[in-house]
């Protein structure tokens, strides 16, 4: 970590942990949802459950929800918001098992019905890690572009979505692929230096058994 890190961004207090962190994974979920939260369940852990009231750790993740970025003065006035835009947000006090002591586990549910869960903590300066995707655990800080793609776990897929990367001269940064069992559900996360076009997702999305491709931009 730099000074910058230490200290925290540009945001609206008191917390760069527990507010300016809470408003970057709530924006993330908003990113890993890809439409418009509507309805959601915030699960807030640990440090997170003891000082939300306080640090206005409920307020900042629900302001992510609704796309504010963290010095954003409307964060204050975040669950007003919410509730004039006929969004229904929840939120519960409840300990994740060997979760950080700043994690939030949010689920929301997409216009189709779908359930989305995401698990992230705030570490510190404003840093985050989301490190659960739905069944997949998973490890991604915000500092790159990051393809999502959901697949099914076959033999040659992770070749055929690298590919596609290879053909549009992308580079990788980091991989990791996480399934829920073997030949079932499979998440791979991938991390590039490059900026990736819709019609690079598409091509993505049209290989045979993905299922899902969502693009998340830093938060640098």
């Amino acid at each position: 970590m730099d000074v910058f890190d230490i200290i925290g961004p540009i945001m609206v207090g008191p917390s760069s942990s527990h507010t300016a962190g809470a408003c970057r994974i709530g924006k993330y979920a908003r990113g890993i949802l890809s439409e418009e939260p509507m309805n959601a369940v915030i699960k807030l852990s640990g440090s997170f459950k003891k000082t939300y009231k306080g640090h206005g750790t409920d307020k900042a993740i629900i302001a992510g929800l609704l796309g504010f970025n963290e010095d954003d003065e409307r964060i204050r006035d975040s669950i007003e918001i919410a509730k004039k835009e006929g969004r229904d947000f929840k939120i519960l006090e409840e300990d994740i098992e060997n979760a950080h002591a700043n994690t939030t586990e949010i689920t929301m549910i997409k216009a189709s019905g779908e359930k989305v869960v995401i698990e992230g903590a705030s570490i510190g300066g404003g840093n985050i890690l989301i490190t659960r995707i739905n069944d997949a655990n998973v490890n991604i800080n915000g500092l790159f572009d990051v393809l999502v793609v959901g697949h099914t776990d076959i033999p040659g897929m992770v070749y055929k979505i690298t590919k596609v990367l290879y053909d549009w001269k992308i580079n990788i940064n980091g991989l990791s692929l996480h399934r829920e069992e073997k030949l079932g559900n499979a998440v791979a996360i991938i991390e590039v230096d490059d900026k990736i076009s819709d019609k690079l997702c598409e091509e993505i999305r049209d290989i045979e058994n993905v299922k899902y491709v969502t693009l998340l931009h830093s938060l640098k």
